[in-house]
């Protein structure tokens, strides 16, 4: 056995490459719809700027429950694939949906509602709020079809169907950045709209993914169903192995996503200036991300698929190839980011002080990207593959909630530190779980079959 796996390494990475480039390019599709908004309203004003990021926290917190909704089915789908069981697939992907598409709700009413109150969690600044509110009420007809889009696309991938989802987000891309272009701007006729066209824009661009993916689903799809009848599907075993995997990593994406949120609430209270730096920032990170949480997700899938099919062997050997193609491209990303900072300096039009920021927050995602790519292999794709979900949620919790961010909020509201003092402490969380990570891989409790 030992010598067929060593033999197997063009199989496996003509796989890897079969799934990591289209999701590679999925993600960095998703970057660029971000890109395109912070580059044309920084053209705008800085206080737009900073509403959009701020109010696009809202979205965030909300696709974040998405994520890990889909990441905590995929430990079963992807298992389930392997073991050939496709009508067991639809029920969780119904269940997935069941719950999704209440969140989305919920999230659309309070954006319509308090979308005031929403802002000032983040920002203290009325005229960035005043902003903010107009992008909300906008964008929050968006929340619903995203909630069964983003699903759908990503129980997708963990059955190893990936290129509908770079379609779909290529012609999102398309839409939106042409639509922003339009209403951002005012071309064509068009008033100009500012930061309430780039929330319509985006509208128009979640709306025509919506429609290509109930297109998908009707008409092209045979393998994995989508069947509205599946949404109230009853089967108390499988609810029961639903909650058991999906729940905590649901809580872990969202005391992650609180605390990426945190991070915003505690960097807004320092100024537009920082807020406009940050955002430009997280956006570099994106970029250099987007090829390893592409290995990520291919991790989840492949690995997912190995147990499922009882060659835990094979899985073992995965997560080691892995791990060493993600310290690669790890290291990549980080030198992405430093060969943009001079780039995003000179192109975006901030203050003096937000360029002076600026400079500084790219040096410090240089580090940060390294450790989160590897974080993210090992937590979202080697560990929830196989059924370890829990542990994601105590390492998320120890390095942010009682690590980086208290200690950055320490340093920013009790002792009024300089901000680059406060940003080295918020962007620590992942180098603290980088041990933590490797411990747990090690002790390969995640190798273990879950399905029925």
């Amino acid at each position: 056995m030992n010598h067929q796996l060593k033999t197997d390494s063009r199989v496996f990475y003509r796989n890897v490459f079969a799934l990591v480039v289209p999701m590679a390019l999925q993600n960095l599709i998703n970057v660029a719809v971000t890109s395109a908004d912070v580059m044309m309203l920084g053209q705008v004003g800085e206080t737009v700027l900073s509403a959009s990021s701020l109010a696009g926290q809202v979205q965030f917190i909300m696709t974040l429950f998405f994520f890990g909704l889909t990441s905590g089915a995929a430990i079963l789908t992807a298992q389930y694939w392997g073991k050939g069981d496709t009508r067991t697939i639809e029920k969780v992907l119904g269940i997935a949906l069941r719950f999704s598409l209440s969140t989305g709700l919920v999230f659309t009413l309070a954006a319509l509602l308090i979308p005031a109150q929403l802002m000032r969690v983040f920002t203290p600044e009325e005229d960035v709020i005043a902003e903010g509110v107009k992008y909300l009420r906008i964008i929050a007809v968006s929340y619903v079809p995203m909630a069964l889009t983003n699903v759908y696309l990503n129980i997708m991938r963990s059955v190893e169907r990936v290129v509908v989802s770079t379609v779909t987000y290529l012609v999102s891309l398309v839409t939106n950045v042409a639509l922003n272009a339009v209403f951002i701007f005012g071309l064509l006729g068009f008033p100009a709209m500012g930061i309430e066209g780039a929330a319509l824009a985006t509208v128009c661009a979640r709306l025509v993914e919506l429609a290509i993916v109930l297109v998908y689903s009707k008409a092209i799809n045979r393998t994995v169903r989508l069947r509205a009848r599946d949404i109230f599907v009853r089967d108390p075993l499988l609810f029961r192995d639903f909650l058991t995997y999906s729940v905590p990593v649901m809580i872990n994406e969202l005391l992650w996503g609180a605390g990426s949120a945190m991070n915003s609430v505690v960097i807004g209270h320092l100024g537009s200036a920082a807020v406009a730096a940050n955002s430009v920032a997280q956006v570099a990170r994106q970029l250099a991300t987007v090829v390893a949480f592409g290995i990520a997700n291919a991790t989840a899938i492949m690995i997912g698929k190995a147990i499922g099919a009882g060659d835990t062997e094979r899985a073992e050997e995965y997560g080691g190839r892995f791990i060493r193609l993600t310290l690669v491209f790890g290291l990549i990303g980080g030198g992405i980011v430093l060969a943009a900072r001079p780039i995003l300096i000179s192109v975006m039009t901030l203050s003096a002080q937000a360029q002076e920021y600026l400079s500084f927050m790219m040096l410090i995602m240089s580090y940060f990207v390294m450790a989160q790519a590897m974080n993210t292999t090992l937590i979202v794709g080697v560990f929830r593959a196989g059924g370890d979900s829990k542990i994601g949620l105590l390492f998320d919790c120890g390095s942010m909630w009682g690590g980086s961010i208290l200690l950055g909020s320490i340093a920013a509201f009790v002792l009024h530190l300089d901000l680059r003092i406060v940003y080295v402490l918020l962007m620590s969380d992942e180098l603290i779980k980088i041990p933590l990570s490797f411990w747990r891989y090690r002790k390969k409790i995640w190798l273990k079959n879950i399905t029925r």
